[in-house]
């Protein structure tokens, strides 16, 4: 039988989906979102669920948990939950199911948390409307559910409003939520595309803990197939909303029989890169540049401060100077905190430069600094203390003219799709805006940019009328980067710009910067918690901990001959690490 069709059970099945399809009402007419989905998911199993962005993945989720957008609906199959059909369930039955019986965690979470209520509050609400906190112990209950989601003090934060926590702290802060009831089945959405490494890893033991101790079944939407083969124990493949192949998740990844698998798995950096890229990018990286007498010999990093960092050996022979367009010295940031005489100190004394035309990656655990140091390279935020030179100009005395310039020149591409779009933009206005905001060429140059630019991140030309409520999580974020590029900028600030897209996008993303890069010199200066992703792309990696710089070299050095403890810590933690893939 071949393994497209086949269906797996630990047990009795908790949930049961038969036949399912699920459409789409639009201006344009009906859109079939999945097609004929048939899985099986027990009590106790972690069930993964890997495709493309659009794929169906989430609109299955959904359609479980009965959330499904106002234009959309199952017109098809049945979806048996505890043996009962929750396809046109009424409200009232869902409510009570929803929280209690099956938690879900949603992929974003700033839109996801209400932004004018505190995190403790929000968490309060969920135990007090199923009976799983009195008035008297909820203040207990929340501090003890915000810990058992990798929240550090966890009695403050519950003080705390969604603005003031990290990414990876707010999905953290969901997760929490999610988890709040002890439901019998959590839907998973991209639960940990936000988190580094470490918390990642925090996060999903409690999940296993929780299959185990608990008898939860856990439904994991991802894109990281690393992380569906090591935590999963059967994976279901998704394209174009139906099923192409499932079954266990290692032999799934390690043995993919089916072309879409296949090309999924060998996109995945996550799983290959660690291996594969290195040499590989190597003998690339090599080809591209010019010979010298030193190409045999340990290269001084250019990211390393002498400050911080233990000095690499020094290359031996003649060589010319780097040519930086970013030169960062002592760089600090202390902020006040509400209520509290101690100031927080978010970047302390970091010091790197970024090379033209190559890629520093900053890299490092939720709330270490590498964010800030994004924000003021973009003179977001304005540093305590410390010197940001871009092309030789200090950021912090740009002013008019000048400034406008650097704002041209320097581009941002943000960790959050959701909010760093305007959602009463179409996404044609969306991506013209910067072209027209500097009067990039005439109305029908800008309109030609505009299809380029979606033609280079992979979109269609369709997308143009469509509005960011209408895009899914990977698509916006596309269109984030399409942005970014309109304006041919010098320097771009990638901050996690691929956390949000399948394996798939992001190797198309992921190349086209590095071919946008060859091809205009540009740089990046490169902000992710993926580490395997960062292998792939960068020259030279800092590696930050609690705002100070711990660790910078090449690339090769680091994850090769890491030298600091944290360092080798948070290699150790990459998903799919210890897996064989055959690519």
């Amino acid at each position: 039988m071949p393994r497209s069709t086949e269906r797996h059970s630990v047990g009795t099945p908790l949930l049961q989906v038969r036949d399912v399809a699920v459409e789409f009402r639009t201006v344009d007419g009906p859109v079939h979102a999945v097609e004929a989905v048939d899985l099986d998911l027990a009590a106790g199993e972690t069930l993964a669920i890997v495709g493309e962005s659009g794929s169906g993945k989430s609109t299955t989720a959904m359609a479980v948990i009965g959330l499904l957008p106002g234009n959309g609906k199952v017109t098809r199959g049945s979806i048996l939950f505890e043996g009962e059909d929750l396809v046109g369930a009424p409200e009232s039955v869902m409510r009570t199911i929803r929280g209690g019986s099956i938690g879900l965690v949603p992929q974003d979470p700033m839109s996801n948390l209400n932004p004018v209520a505190k995190i403790g509050t929000q968490i309060a609400e969920t135990l007090l409307a199923h009976g799983l906190a009195t008035r008297k112990n909820v203040d207990r209950r929340v501090v003890e559910t915000l810990a058992a989601a990798g929240l550090p003090n966890a009695e403050e934060r519950a003080k705390q409003y969604p603005h003031e926590f990290s990414g990876g702290m707010r999905q953290r802060a969901l997760i929490a939520i999610g988890l709040a009831c002890n439901p019998k089945l959590l839907i998973a959405d991209e639960p940990t595309s936000a988190l580094d490494v470490t918390v990642q890893k925090t996060i999903l033991d409690q999940l296993e803990r929780m299959t185990s101790e608990l008898g939860t079944a856990v439904m994991l939407i991802t894109h990281d197939l690393g992380l569906a083969a090591e935590r999963a124990s059967r994976v279901v493949v998704m394209n174009r909303g139906r099923i192409v192949e499932q079954g266990p998740a290692r032999q799934i990844l390690e043995d993919p029989q089916q072309p879409y698998t296949q090309a999924l798995v060998r996109a995945a950096p996550s799983v290959a890169a660690v291996r594969l890229q290195p040499e590989v990018f190597r003998r690339a990286k090599l080809a591209a540049a010019p010979a010298t007498e030193a190409d045999d010999a340990v290269s001084t990093p250019v990211a390393v401060p002498a400050a911080t960092t233990e000095p690499r050996a020094a290359a031996s022979g003649p060589a010319a100077a780097p040519d930086y367009i970013v030169e960062v010295e002592g760089l600090t940031k202390v902020f006040p905190v509400r209520g509290s005489k101690v100031d927080f100190t978010a970047v302390k004394d970091v010091s790197f430069a970024i090379p033209r035309g190559e890629t520093v990656a900053i890299v490092g655990e939720s709330g270490s600094g590498k964010t800030t140091t994004a924000r003021m390279m973009l003179k977001i935020v304005d540093p305590t203390s410390g010197a940001i030179r871009f092309d030789g100009q200090d950021v912090a005395a740009l002013k008019g003219r000048e400034l406008k310039s650097f704002r041209q020149r320097v581009q941002p591409i943000f960790q959050d799709p959701y909010s760093s779009l305007n959602p009463m933009f179409s996404i044609e206005k969306i991506i013209t805006e910067p072209l027209d905001v500097y009067k990039r060429g005439s109305s029908k140059d800008r309109a030609a940019r505009v299809r380029q630019l979606l033609d280079d991140v992979s979109l269609p030309h369709s997308m143009l009328r469509r509005y960011p409520s209408e895009l899914s999580g990977g698509q916006r974020q596309r269109i984030a980067i399409a942005r970014a590029l309109a304006l041919s900028p010098d320097l771009i600030v990638c901050d996690e710009p691929v956390s949000a897209l399948d394996v798939l996008v992001q190797d198309q993303v992921l190349t086209l910067l590095r071919d946008l890069q060859r091809e205009y010199g540009l740089s990046y200066l490169f902000i992710s918690h993926d580490l395997a992703v960062v292998r792939l792309i960068s020259d030279y990696v800092c590696v930050m901990k609690d705002g100070v710089l711990v660790e910078a070299a090449s690339s090769e050095e680091i994850f090769t001959n890491p030298r600091d403890p944290y360092t080798r810590r948070l290699l150790a933690s990459i998903p799919g690490n210890e897996l064989d893939i055959a690519v």
